[in-house]
């Protein structure tokens, strides 16, 4: 999908205009792949604009830099409130939210840590990224020849522009073989993610998820599908997973930020259940959405509201 540019990006503490934020193609960045990033969707609800999950994505952010030994120079709260001012300075929402910590225009080598820090966060319109929005049918995938990082290889936990090498693999495998998404196993074998998603699955009408030892990105939405499926009274269990129980399960279904909760029909040819979102995916979903798009109560406290300027009124 392409991206619509919009009037602003903030950058290290001040918004400037989107063809301003560019970085020199020498930076540490372009040749070592040193960044960083978080995707944050932002809601339109009936009381206005609300950013899903924003402080829990830049702690993420925060601690993927940590990880990988970036020191920012701005703190958890200001990098939320740089979020929420791009938004309503931007005036699109719904809307995709970009924040990038990056190694910039500095020394050569693989050393980073000559190299200057640069924070920059956009703001897009983008819609639904696997699927149609609310179907049923959902999406084709496969199991992918592409093995998910190995531990103490490359950081999983960490969520690296560079660990996206491995997802484009991924993801381009399956393209070119006809599916929508690829499911990418471990090191041992294991069911691991999607190429930019965590899995769910049902079997026996319980709730199953890799944990994170299976090169597994702790993601924002599978923790709230968590939290959803311990208020529903669904049981939850987070163990090792076998290829060969995505064929036998009775539901299958994606979660992240992009795919939000997308329902899977097959895998490798293999018809999943009845081919349709079964009962437990849907309740979740409803659930879901219910929430991000205001239509149920915020019981977690999940959005940020984002204050938008009302039109001064006009007097005669």
């Amino acid at each position: 999908m392409a991206i619509k540019a919009t009037d602003y990006v903030w950058h290290n503490g001040r918004l400037i205009p989107w063809d301003e934020a560019s970085i020199h193609v020498m930076a540490h960045v372009i040749n070592y792949g040193s960044s960083l990033f978080e995707g944050i969707r932002c809601y339109q609800t009936p009381k206005g604009p609300g950013i899903f999950r924003l402080r829990d994505h830049m702690q993420r952010l925060v601690h993927s830099s940590k990880i990988y030994r970036i020191e920012l120079d701005y703190s958890l709260d200001e990098l939320c409130q740089a979020a929420v001012e791009l938004v309503a300075a931007n005036k699109v929402s719904p809307c995709y939210i970009r924040p990038i910590v990056l190694r910039g225009y500095g020394q050569v080598g693989v050393n980073p840590l000559n190299s200057p820090t640069e924070i920059y966060i956009a703001n897009y319109e983008w819609g639904k990224y696997l699927g149609s929005p609310d179907s049923d049918d959902g999406v084709d995938v496969c199991v992918s020849s592409w093995t998910r990082l190995a531990p103490n290889t490359m950081p999983t936990m960490a969520k690296a522009g560079a660990n996206y090498m491995n997802s484009q693999l991924i993801k381009m495998e399956a393209i070119v073989n006809g599916y929508e998404e690829g499911i990418a196993l471990d090191a041992n074998g294991y069911v691991s993610e999607g190429s930019g998603e965590n899995i769910f699955l049902v079997h026996k009408d319980r709730l199953y998820t890799p944990p994170l030892g299976n090169s597994v990105l702790p993601g924002i939405t599978r923790n709230s599908v968590m939290h959803l499926a311990h208020e529903l009274g669904i049981p939850l269990v987070e163990q090792i997973i076998p290829r060969e129980l995505l064929y036998i399960c009775e539901e299958l279904f994606f979660s992240g930020t992009a795919a939000e909760i997308t329902p899977i029909r097959s895998v490798d040819k293999i018809t999943v259940g009845r081919g349709i979102a079964g009962p437990i995916t849907k309740t979740i979903r409803r659930e879901f959405y219910g929430i991000v798009n205001g239509t149920a109560e915020d019981r977690f406290g999940w959005l940020t509201p984002v204050p938008v300027k009302q039109p001064a009124p006009v007097t005669a």
